[in-house]
C-alpha cells in the first residue's frame, strides 16, 4: 500500500465511502476503503450478520462469439465448455510455462462467458487473453460497471427486503440461487448481474451494477439493519480465515496449481485431454509430486506471523515462505499461509517460522480454517 496517491484511480463510490468515514487506501491501483469502524468488529459483523464490500476494482470482462468456452480452455484448466447456463466455476489464467497469471470465476450467463479478475491483474489479463484468443471472440471490457459482494449469514435476506427479481422468465429470485449459480436480475428497473459467490467463505452475493446506480444501490443495502460497509482490512482477514489465496501473495506466475494446493481447479476431463497452457509441466506434478506445497498454519502464542517471513529447518536455512498471516478474529489467535517442503505438509507437522530474527513456532493446520458456509445445493 505504498502506491503515489496522485496516480490513484477513484472508485465509483470513493465519494460515499469518505462520507461514511472510511479510511481510505492505495490497492491495486486505486484509493480503496480499509475500514470503517475497525476491522476486527466488521471482520465479525460480516460472520454474523451481513458485509458490504466495494470490489470495483475487480475487473469484468464478457467473452463472445462462436466457440468463446473452447477457446478460453487454451489457456486455464478449467471445464468450461460444459459449463451449464447460469452456473459459474473458477478457474486459473495460465502462462505458457503452466505458472499462474491469475485466478478467476468464468460465468455462462446462456447469453456469453462472463469473467471477474483480479484488479491489480485485470489490464495484463486482458491483454494476455486478446493475444490468445482468436478474433472470432470478442472481449469486452466492462469499465462502466461496478462491483459490490453483499456477505454473511443475512445476505439473502437483505436481498429479499430489496424486493430483487429475475430479469427473465425461468430465472429463480436471487435468494433462491445456490452457491456458484447466477442470474440476470432488476431493482428498481436497474438491470444487476447476481452470482452467488464470494471471498469470505460465508454465504452472499455479488452484484454487478451500472456504475452510475452503485451509490442508489449501496445506499439502499446499508439502509437494512443487517448490513454494514467493510473495508479491504477484514476482506483480508476473512479470505484468510477461509483458506482463501491471494493472487500475487499466496501464488503468481512462478507457481504452478499443484503447488498453489488448488488440484481440484484442474478438471478431470482437462487433465486426461491435457490440452491448456503449459499442461506437460503442470500435469508433471498432478496430484502429490510437487517439491512445494501451499498449507496453513496455527503460530504458537499470541505473535502473528507476516508475508515474507522464513520457513527454516534446524540449522536455520530458509526453506519456505509465509505468503499471508494475520490474526483470526473468529478462532482468537494467529494463523498464516505458506509454502513449504511437500514432506512437511501434513496436519499436525511442526514447522518454524524466523521473523525478525526471533523463532517462532509453528503447526501445520488443515484449511479452512473456519468452516465454509456456502448455501449449496442439496446432494441428491
Amino acid at each position: 500500500m505504498s502506491e503515489n496517491t496522485e496516480n490513484l484511480k477513484q472508485l465509483p463510490l470513493g465519494d460515499w465511502h469518505r462520507s461514511l468515514g472510511a479510511r481510505m487506501v492505495p490497492f491495486a491501483g486505486y484509493e480503496m476503503p480499509v475500514q470503517y469502524e475497525g476491522v476486527m468488529a466488521e471482520h465479525i459483523w460480516t460472520r454474523t450478520e451481513a458485509g458490504l464490500f466495494d470490489v470495483s476494482h475487480m475487473g469484468q470482462v464478457n467473452l463472445s462469439g462462436e466457440g468463446a468456452a473452447e477457446a478460453l480452455e487454451a489457456i486455464t484448466p478449467g471445464n468450461l465448455s460444459a459449463l451449464g447456463a447460469g452456473k459459474i466455476r473458477y478457474t486459473l489464467l495460465l502462462a505458457q510455462d503452466g505458472g499462474i497469471l491469475d485466478d478467476l470465476m468464468v460465468t455462462n450467463t446462456g447469453r456469453n462467458l462472463y469473467l471477474v479478475v483480479n484488479g491489480a491483474t485485470k489490464h495484463d489479463d486482458i491483454a494476455y487473453m486478446r493475444q490468445q484468443l482468436p478474433v472470432s471472440v470478442t472481449l469486452d471490457h466492462l469499465e462502466d460497471a461496478a462491483l459490490l459482494a453483499l456477505q454473511g449469514p443475512k445476505a439473502g435476506e437483505a436481498l429479499v427486503k430489496l424486493d430483487v427479481q429475475p430479469l427473465e422468465a425461468g430465472w429463480p429470485v436471487p435468494a433462491d440461487l445456490h452457491f456458484m449459480e447466477a442470474g440476470p436480475f432488476l431493482w428498481n428497473a436497474i438491470p444487476l448481474g447476481i452470482s452467488r459467490s464470494g471471498y469470505t467463505g460465508e454465504d452472499g452475493f455479488e452484484i454487478s451494477v451500472p456504475a452510475e446506480h452503485a451509490e442508489a444501490l449501496a445506499s439502499a443495502l446499508t439502509d437494512l439493519e443487517e448490513v454494514r460497509p467493510i473495508g479491504l482490512g477484514a476482506r483480508d482477514s476473512l479470505r484468510l480465515e477461509a483458506g482463501l489465496p491471494l493472487y500475487g501473495h499466496d501464488m503468481d506466475a512462478g507457481v504452478l496449481p499443484v503447488e498453489a494446493n488448488l488440484n481440484f481447479a484442474l478438471s478431470k476431463i482437462r487433465r486426461e485431454e491435457g490440452k491448456f497452457a503449459g499442461a506437460e509441466r503442470v500435469l508433471a506434478q498432478y496430484p502429490d509430486k510437487s517439491e512445494i506445497k501451499r498449507v496453513g498454519l496455527f503460530i504458537d502464542g499470541r505473535q502473528p506471523v507476516r508475508e515474507g517471513a522464513d520457513v527454516v529447518d534446524d540449522a536455520g536455512n530458509s526453506i519456505g515462505k509465509v505468503t499471508s498471516g494475520g490474526f483470526s478474529p473468529t478462532l482468537q489467535r494467529p494463523i498464516a499461509m505458506a509454502y513449504v517442503p511437500r514432506e512437511l505438509s501434513a496436519t499436525g507437522t511442526a514447522i518454524t517460522v524466523l521473523q525478525r530474527k526471533k523463532q517462532i513456532a509453528c503447526t501445520v493446520a488443515d484449511m479452512p480454517f473456519v468452516p465454509h458456509n456456502y448455501h449449496r445445493k442439496p446432494k441428491i
